[in-house]
C-alpha cells in the first residue's frame, strides 16, 4: 500500500497538526514563498512519488491567497509524481456561490471545483458545504462530512427534554431536522428573505419555541445578522433559553463580540474547521474539535474503506462520496 504524506498550507496549520497527532503521523514541511512580483511559490519539502498525498487547507480569509497557495499545493504533489492527491478542505467559501440568480452572475462554487481538479486533485474531503448541489460541481469523487456527531455530544451533556432546534430559514431546515433527530429535540425554522449578502428579514417562526430550550443550528456564521433577525423573533415567541451553534465559525465584522453581548444567548458553539483567532475569543465560545473525524476519515480514504460508515446520518441520507 502506498505510503501518506500530508501537508498544509498557511490557512490553518492547527488543525493540520491535530490531524496528523491523530493519524500518528508527521505533519510534512511546505514553504510558502514569494517572487518579487508578488506570485505564490510552493514547495512540498517532503518526498511524494508514489504516496497517497493529503493536502489540508479551508478557504478562509484572504480566501484568494488561500486558493491560489492550495492550487498550487495539487500542482507541485502532482508534478512530484503522487500516487494521488485527495484535497482535504474542512470549509469551501466558495459553495456560497452555487447559483445564477442575477443576470450575468458568475457560479464560482463550480469554477473552483474546476479549478482544483484541473491542478491536480482526485479526490476532496469536505464537510457542511453551503448548498447540497455544490457536492455535483465535483468531477472528482467528493466525501462530504458533516459535524452533526461533535455537535451533538456537546449539546447532550444538558437536559434536552425541551428542546428545539431552530434553523435560520428553510434551506437549511433539513439538516436542522437531521440534527434534532440525533439529540431527540423538535424543530422549527425560520421564514426568511434575503436582501442582500448582509441584509435579511425573517418574518415568522414555523414550530413550537415557546417556553422551550432553543439551539439555533446554522452551517456557518460569517457576519451574523440572520441569527441576529432570528433573535428578535425568538424573542417575541418567549423561548426559556438560547444557544447558537454552527459549524463553520468565520465571525467577520465583529460578529462574534455582537452575538455575545446579546444578553439571552448562553453560549456560541462551533467547530474548528477555521480558525478564530485568539484575540477574538469571548467567555460564550466553545470550539469542538473535528480533527478526530478528519482524521479517521483520512483513514480510512487511504484504506479504501467506507467513509459514510463513520456518521449518524439519516436512513437514506448518506453523507460520503462514493463509499
Amino acid at each position: 500500500m502506498r505510503d501518506i504524506a500530508v501537508f498544509t498550507g498557511s490557512a490553518h496549520p492547527e488543525l493540520a497538526s491535530e490531524l496528523c497527532a491523530h493519524l500518528g503521523v508527521p505533519l510534512r514541511p511546505t514553504r510558502v514563498s514569494r517572487f518579487a512580483n508578488d506570485c505564490l511559490e510552493v514547495q512540498l519539502q517532503a518526498n511524494c512519488r508514489e504516496r497517497d498525498v493529503f493536502l489540508l487547507q479551508p478557504l478562509v480569509r484572504p480566501v484568494q491567497e488561500h486558493l491560489v497557495e492550495l492550487l498550487l499545493m495539487c500542482d507541485a504533489a502532482r508534478g512530484a509524481s503522487a500516487g494521488r492527491i485527495t484535497v482535504v478542505m474542512p470549509h469551501y467559501s466558495y459553495a456560497r456561490s452555487d447559483k445564477k440568480d442575477a443576470p450575468r452572475i458568475s457560479m464560482g462554487g463550480r469554477l473552483v471545483a474546476d479549478l482544483m481538479v484541473a491542478a491536480g486533485a482526485r479526490r476532496v474531503l469536505t464537510m457542511a458545504l453551503h448548498a447540497p448541489q455544490v457536492h455535483g460541481f465535483f468531477s472528482v469523487p467528493v466525501d462530504h462530512l458533516h459535524a452533526h456527531r461533535e455537535l451533538a455530544a456537546h449539546f447532550r451533556r444538558y437536559d434536552l427534554t425541551s428542546t428545539t432546534v431552530v434553523s435560520p430559514d428553510l434551506g437549511n431546515a433539513k439538516e436542522a431536522a437531521a440534527f434534532a433527530r440525533l439529540i431527540g429535540a423538535q424543530v422549527a425554522a425560520g421564514a426568511k428573505q434575503r436582501y442582500a449578502d448582509d441584509r435579511v428579514s425573517i418574518s415568522a417562526v414555523i414550530g413550537d419555541v415557546t417556553g422551550r430550550d432553543v439551539i439555533v443550528l446554522d452551517d456557518e456564521i460569517a457576519k451574523g445578522s440572520t441569527v441576529l433577525e432570528l433573535l428578535e423573533r425568538l424573542r417575541e415567541l418567549g423561548p426559556r433559553s438560547i444557544r447558537v451553534a454552527c459549524t463553520h465559525g468565520l465571525f467577520a465584522a465583529g460578529a462574534l463580540k455582537r452575538l455575545s453581548e446579546q444578553p439571552d444567548v448562553l453560549e456560541i458553539v462551533c467547530t474548528n474547521t477555521v480558525p478564530v483567532p485568539a484575540e477574538e475569543h469571548t467567555d460564550k465560545l466553545r470550539i469542538l474539535s473535528i480533527a478526530p473525524a478528519l482524521a479517521e476519515a483520512v483513514r480510512r480514504i487511504h484504506n479504501g474503506e467506507s467513509v459514510s460508515a463513520l456518521f449518524d446520518a439519516p436512513r437514506g441520507e448518506p453523507t460520503g462520496g462514493d463509499g
